[in-house]
């Protein structure tokens, strides 16, 4: 991959372009991890439409992960001989990308699937204080039937 200049293997462009790409994927993860913590937030305290907002976000910042990953996945998916083929520094700093990259994906990861539970226990509150409502609107009306009994209605809609 790097051209050799008499002892020194030089990175060619396409390595670097990845190294770049890999810099650039750590950075979106980095603001999808403080997204992550925002929409948290926002989960936590039923702030619907700061919660949309943040999702947006963070789908505009996939989408930047996306594209880096059509420059990233060609050598991800040839890891070993691509990191063999760098000089020392750059695949010492390419695997620390990699090893951030995987320590950021858990803990949004991670974050996503706690915040999926939070808005499932606040659904079923919710459907629960539903149907909670619902039974205390029967129960009212069982019991004007039996305290007053069937009125008709006085006044004709038909007209």
């Amino acid at each position: 991959m790097g051209g050799r200049i008499g002892n020194v293997v030089k990175p060619n462009m396409a390595e670097d372009a990845v190294i770049n790409a890999l810099e650039s994927q750590v950075d979106c993860y980095r603001r999808l991890a403080r997204l992550a913590e925002l929409q948290h937030e926002h989960v936590q305290q039923s702030r619907t439409e700061g919660l949309l907002q943040v999702l947006g976000q963070r789908h505009a910042v996939l989408e930047e992960v996306a594209t880096l990953e059509a420059t990233i996945a060609p050598a991800r998916r040839s890891w070993t001989r691509f990191a063999s083929e760098l000089p020392h520094g750059q695949r010492r700093r390419a695997e620390l990308l990699l090893a951030e990259s995987r320590r950021l994906l858990e803990f949004i990861t991670a974050a996503d699937r706690d915040d999926a539970m939070v808005l499932q226990q606040q659904k079923l509150t919710v459907s629960k204080a539903l149907n909670q409502a619902a039974s205390a609107r029967q129960v009212n009306r069982t019991y004007a039937t039996a305290a007053y009994g069937r009125r008709e209605p006085t006044m004709d809609v038909r007209r």
